[in-house]
């Protein structure tokens, strides 16, 4: 989440910060657009295109990266072996982007080590595990369509929880959207603003520890739910030869009746 909410417009902020209690109408909302929701693990060369380009669209647009000719932001983090990229398509149509790493001492580089590791580094080295949401971007045109779309991307980073066990959950944001990740995702600051390129803006470590803070959201938005098969599909990660599936379904529903 190293960008925030990026490419969503005005009326989308006051919606994802709209829920302070359970609401039926808002989960149902969400629910009924995860209906239509595909994730796809993005490790070919077509796929990590398309959604590179995504993010410079994205990003472009609110000005936080410079006009390039490739028209892509990428970085050597997008090729690490610990590194999840997602395709969130609506519709059949790519509408948001979103980037996991899974850090532990094996595999102790991600976005918040590389630009906080005085902070974070330190946590991993004694043993604790970190997943990082970062690159999050959505389409700007298309985005304006889904007001819960932020609901539907980030969904990922607690599956990736329910399937890594991690201990910590930590990203980086702007100053703009701490309200949202403190009220939705129970994150608190955990160091001052930096500048982390090649995003031009200042950003801010925020976290928390998952098993404290997840239950009560995935309780309180059961949208946030899947099921073990819809984790493993999205995570787990065979021999050379074993390709990810073309798209993964939202189990959310079936969770929900099941708990």
């Amino acid at each position: 989440m190293s960008t925030g909410l990026v490419g969503l417009k005005p009326g989308a902020e006051r919606f994802v910060g709209e829920p302070s209690r359970k609401s039926s109408s808002f989960i149902d909302g969400v629910m009924a657009l995860l209906e239509r929701t595909e994730y796809r693990r993005c490790e070919t060369g077509e796929d990590r295109e398309e959604i590179f380009h995504l993010r410079y669209r994205s990003y472009r647009a609110h000005g936080f990266v410079p006009e390039t000719k490739g028209q892509i932001v990428q970085d050597d983090l997008d090729d690490l072996p610990n590194c999840y990229n997602f395709a969130v398509y609506i519709d059949k149509r790519l509408v948001s982007t979103v980037r996991l790493h899974q850090i532990d001492r094996e595999n102790p580089l991600g976005p918040v080590t590389k630009g906080f590791g005085d902070i974070m580094s330190p946590l991993i080295e004694q043993g604790d595990t970190c997943i990082n949401p970062s690159m999050l971007a959505a389409d700007p045109e298309l985005a304006r369509e889904y007001r819960a779309l932020p609901y539907v991307s980030l969904r990922l980073v607690i599956a990736a929880y329910e399937h890594f066990r991690s201990t910590y959950c930590a990203c980086l944001i702007r100053q703009e959207h701490t309200a949202f990740y403190r009220r939705i995702f129970g994150a608190r600051q955990m160091s001052p603003e930096r500048i982390y390129p090649p995003i031009s803006i200042p950003l801010m470590l925020f976290g928390g520890v998952c098993a404290k803070e997840f239950g009560p959201i995935v309780e309180r938005f059961p949208f946030f739910l899947s099921a073990r098969s819809e984790q493993r599909l999205l995570f787990e990660r065979g021999s050379a030869h074993h390709t990810p599936p073309l798209t993964v379904l939202p189990t959310a529903k079936y969770s929900k009746h099941a708990a």
